[in-house]
């Protein structure tokens, strides 16, 4: 079993303002996920869910400033870029990149290559990726086109699900991957996270606006993110009321916290 502890993180970002460089964005968040276990991050634009996501990735732009996080013991914010992806992290982000000149058979490989510790066999590794791409809907032609390349929104999110299924790391942190998806889109998606999660007993953090992911992805546990911090948890009731209800309650709540503090 593997876990990911997140302990009182606090994140900030540079700014353009010469006067305040730097702005908080998140400011002491607790959550622990678990192999198995699927954890919705839910709130408002602006709350600090893919500064989370970045954060716990490596992203330069965003500063730790206190706080852990560490994965099954070990110190992630230690770790570079890559030795977090080969201890197990894994992010699918909200805006996939592309990369031209780089096809995403070599891409794939090479990645698969990083995180399992030597190269696969490549008459396995075909049969593997061929397998794969049949269950997201993928065309076999997309594998020799360059990563993300003149790709629509929802073959990027496929894409990024298909890297998932292949390197199975121990924890998959997605980032809004529902976002631009319609509605078939969305369902083969949806199908290759569990398939992810109940063939590598992983652990999810899915970080999402809306609850029609959650139709397809069953959450053990969700967590309602305002002024960079979880605010509240509960389990799939908890995103029932926010599709009923919204975000107003804490966002008020948000509010009167500032008030507070200016006086």
């Amino acid at each position: 079993m593997s876990t990911l502890e997140i302990r009182d993180l606090h994140v900030s970002v540079a700014t353009d303002d010469p006067a305040a460089p730097r702005k908080e964005i998140l400011r002491g968040v607790d959550l622990t996920v678990r192999s198995g276990e699927t954890h919705a991050i839910m709130g408002p634009n602006g709350s600090g869910k893919s500064t989370l996501s970045y954060a716990i990735a490596g992203h330069p732009k965003y500063e730790v400033t206190s706080g852990t996080i560490t994965l099954d013991g070990e110190d992630v914010l230690a770790m570079t870029v890559d030795e977090r992806a080969r201890a197990g992290l894994f992010l699918a982000m909200q805006y996939p990149v592309e990369v031209p000149g780089v096809s995403m058979t070599n891409f794939l490989r090479t990645a698969a290559t990083a995180t399992r510790g030597e190269a696969p066999k490549l008459r396995l590794w075909v049969k593997e990726v061929k397998s794969a791409m049949a269950d997201l809907d993928i065309d076999a032609a997309f594998g020799e086109r360059s990563v993300n390349e003149g790709f629509s929104g929802g073959e990027k999110k496929r894409h990024e699900i298909l890297q998932l299924s292949l390197l199975k790391p121990k924890i998959a942190i997605l980032d809004e991957t529902d976002s631009g998806l319609d509605v078939d889109a969305l369902r083969i998606v949806s199908e290759g996270v569990n398939r992810y999660k109940a063939d590598n007993d992983g652990g999810v953090l899915l970080i999402t606006h809306y609850t029609r992911i959650l139709q397809h992805i069953t959450p053990d546990h969700v967590h309602v993110f305002s002024g960079g911090r979880i605010v509240e948890s509960g389990g799939a009731e908890l995103a029932d009321e926010l599709e009923k209800n919204g975000y107003v309650r804490f966002t008020d709540a948000d509010k009167a916290e500032a008030a507070a503090a200016a006086v």
